[in-house]
C-alpha cells in the first residue's frame, strides 16, 4: 500500500504542468513601518534572509521531488519530505504573518468578537490564552488562532518549528505569531513574552477577520 501511494505521487508529479517557481511576497507595507513594536532591522532580515531563504530551499526541494518522481525513486521521495514541509511551511507560515500584522489600528469584525467569545469567553480571555499558549513554546515554533471547520469553533493551538497549522492540526490559520528567535532577539532579546505581548499591537484584524469570513464559508 505504501509504495502503491508513492508510485501514484510519481504519476501525478509526472503529469502536472510546469508550474512557476515560489516567490517571496512583498510586504503590504514598509520595513520600519511596524516600528516601534517590531524594528526595521528585523523585518528587513526576517523578510529578505530568512523567508526567502525557505522559498529558495522550497523550489530545490520541488525540483528534487520531481526529478525523483520521474525515475520512481521512492527512496529519495521519503528523504526530500522533511525539506518540503519545513521550508513550505516557512513559506505558508510567514506569508500569513506579514498579512497579519499592520501599522494601522483595526477592530476585529463583530462576527469574530461573537466566535471569540462563544470559543473562549472573552476577547481579553483568548488574548491572555494565545499570549500563555506561545510564550510557553520550548525552542523555535508558532501560536496561532485557528478555526475548526468541524465544530465550528475557534481553537488555540501551537506548531513546533515551521509546521503548517493546517496540514498538522487540521484548524484553518488566522493568526500567528512566529516565536522563532530572528523574529524578536535583536530587539526583545530573550525577553519572549515581552514580544507576544507588542505583537497583538499591531494585529491586522481585518486580514484576520475576513480570513475568518473565509473559513466559516468553506464547506
Amino acid at each position: 500500500m505504501f509504495g502503491k501511494s508513492f508510485r501514484h505521487l510519481s504519476t501525478v508529479l509526472k503529469t502536472q504542468p510546469i508550474r512557476t517557481k515560489h516567490e517571496l511576497p512583498q510586504l503590504p507595507y514598509s520595513y520600519e513601518a511596524l516600528e516601534p513594536i517590531i524594528s526595521r532591522d528585523i523585518m528587513m532580515l526576517h523578510h529578505q534572509k530568512h523567508h526567502q531563504t525557505y522559498v529558495t530551499n522550497l523550489n530545490l526541494a520541488e525540483e528534487k521531488l520531481r526529478s525523483a518522481a520521474e525515475k520512481h525513486d521512492i527512496t529519495a521521495m521519503i528523504s526530500l519530505q522533511p525539506a518540503v514541509k519545513f521550508n513550505g511551511g516557512g513559506h505558508i507560515n510567514h506569508s500569513i504573518f506579514w498579512q497579519n500584522l499592520s501599522p494601522n489600528q483595526t477592530k476585529a469584525s463583530d462576527e469574530l468578537c461573537q466566535a471569540m467569545v462563544q470559543s473562549f469567553g472573552s476577547f481579553d480571555k483568548f488574548k491572555d490564552d494565545l499570549s500563555a499558549a506561545t510564550v510557553a513554546i520550548q525552542g523555535s515554533g508558532w501560536g496561532w488562532l485557528g478555526y475548526c471547520t468541524k465544530t465550528h469553533r475557534l481553537k488555540i493551538a501551537t506548531c513546533a518549528n515551521q509546521d503548517p497549522l493546517q496540514a498538522t492540526t487540521g484548524l484553518v490559520p488566522l493568526f500567528g505569531i512566529d516565536v522563532w528567535e530572528h523574529a524578536y532577539y535583536l530587539q526583545y532579546k530573550n525577553v519572549r513574552p515581552d514580544y507576544v505581548k507588542a505583537v497583538f499591537d499591531i494585529a491586522n484584524w481585518k486580514d484576520i477577520s475576513e480570513r475568518f469570513a473565509k473559513a466559516k464559508a468553506t464547506k
